[in-house]
C-alpha cells in the first residue's frame, strides 16, 4: 500500500499549484463568510500578496467590503466595483 505522500507524487496532487488552489479556495470561503460579494472574494483570494486577514479586520471594524479593498488591496489594481 502507498502512503499519501507517495500517491501525491504520482499523480501531482499536492503540488505548488494544488496547493496554490486550495489555499485559494478558503481564502475565498473566508471573504465570502465576511460579506465580500462572491467576485470580489473571488478576485482577492486569487490575488498572491494580498493580505487577507487585514480586509477581513477592516470589515470587522465597520468597512464596507470594497472600501476595505481600496485600503488593504493591491495598489491600483481593484477599484472594489462590480
Amino acid at each position: 500500500m502507498k502512503t499519501q505522500r507517495e500517491v501525491e507524487a504520482q499523480t501531482g496532487a499536492g503540488s505548488p499549484r494544488n496547493e496554490w488552489d486550495a489555499i485559494v479556495a478558503w481564502r475565498g470561503r473566508l471573504l465570502i463568510e465576511a460579506g465580500f460579494p462572491a467576485t470580489l472574494a473571488s478576485r482577492m483570494a486569487a490575488t498572491r500578496g494580498v493580505d487577507i486577514h487585514e480586509l477581513l479586520k477592516l470589515v470587522d471594524k465597520g468597512c464596507t467590503p470594497e472600501l476595505a479593498v481600496r485600503i488593504a488591496g493591491p495598489a491600483g489594481e481593484f477599484s472594489g466595483r462590480e
